[in-house]
């Protein structure tokens, strides 16, 4: 690369952590960059447009608000054009991948309660004949997916640890919420509409996603990268069987190695006995591989049942829609095949 688009990439990459809570957000970044703020907002445009950036906002806490649950079905080959298609088209669902199991399609669903959440998978169940696992998280150890994208896998452990939000966010607070989630805008003073929208100074709006990001209600805010885009095309979840009283100490060991750039405790389910799950993102498949089997042997997980589950086509990726989420369920109409055996 030539110089300005090394300093044009370090824009996306090195302010997915830290973005500066001030008005002149984008001359911040150009000073540090060694570019101009017009050249800053060029490149997280044709980012933006190419599908390189998602958006410059927030990723909050399990617990902060709203409600969402990961799930899976076992879609029989022949389906999952159609079966990916009904479910891509819910509103709630923002993520909906292809993974190498005999449960192979998996998706998450979000809402704005547990109730519309709920509703939303059981819509999807009736509209594809399917069921679903519904795998709720129990504790999360390592969740922001901001990671370091020089290297062909995370090259750093996780940040400083911060505490989970005891309480979700009052209702009074979910408009700017709301803004977080959906991104900044593209302009010179990023915050200003934000704070016009809400009848509200810019100090009063960066003030708040200061005491989100101290009370761990944020677990960052900046710059959140589309990683397929960006060459991190490989990823693969790993869920492992360990004994309820382990989980936690083993949770917290996979969430400090390198190349680790997610991990969490869920609950299980009938016909699905893990409850520890590890995300490894990079740039190929071997190398995702040797950083599995480093992370299940340095975390002492060697002697539990694991599997490794590669993606292998991604049909939906949006952000998180907790605080713009529906509450009630929307109807889903039911595939013809599915229509036919109700017929009958």
């Amino acid at each position: 690369m030539n110089a300005p688009t090394d300093a044009r990439f370090r824009v996306l990459n090195e302010w997915q952590h830290g973005f500066p809570l001030c008005a002149d957000a984008f001359g911040v970044l150009a000073r540090e960059a060694g570019l101009d703020r017009a050249t800053v907002l060029d490149t997280l445009r044709m980012a933006q447009e190419d599908g390189r950036l998602s958006r410059i906002g927030g990723v909050f806490a399990h617990g902060s608000g709203g409600d969402a649950v990961l799930a899976a079905m076992a879609v029989p080959a022949h389906r999952i054009d159609a079966v990916a298609d009904t479910v891509s088209a819910h509103p709630g669902v923002n993520h909906n991948y292809l993974r190498e199991h005999h449960h192979n399609l998996w998706f998450v669903m979000t809402g704005a309660n547990r109730q519309a959440v709920e509703a939303g998978v059981a819509g999807l169940e009736c509209a594809t004949g399917l069921p679903a696992l519904q795998l709720r998280m129990l504790r999360p150890y390592r969740i922001d997916l901001g990671f370091d994208l020089r290297g062909e896998t995370a090259q750093a452990p996780m940040r400083r640890s911060l505490p989970v939000p005891t309480a979700p966010l009052p209702t009074d607070l979910w408009p700017l919420a709301r803004l977080v989630e959906n991104g900044l805008p593209l302009v010179d003073e990023p915050f200003a509409p934000w704070a016009a929208a809400l009848g509200r100074g810019q100090i009063w709006v960066l003030e708040r996603i200061g005491d989100w990001l101290d009370q761990g209600r944020l677990k960052r805010f900046g710059v959140v990268v589309r990683h397929h885009e960006l060459g991190f095309d490989a990823n693969a979840m790993t869920v492992f069987d360990v004994p309820n009283d382990q989980v936690d100490a083993c949770g917290q060991a996979l969430a400090e190695q390198t190349g680790v750039t997610l991990a969490y405790r869920r609950s299980r389910a009938e016909g699905w006995p893990f409850n520890l799950y590890a995300m490894v993102h990079g740039t190929h498949r071997d190398a995702v591989t040797a950083v599995i089997d480093r992370v299940t042997h340095v975390a002492g997980l060697s002697r539990y049942p694991r599997e490794v589950l590669f993606s292998t086509r991604r049909f939906k990726q949006t952000g998180a829609r907790r605080f713009r989420g529906w509450a009630s369920a929307p109807a889903v109409a039911p595939l013809p095949e599915v229509r036919h055996a109700l017929a009958r």
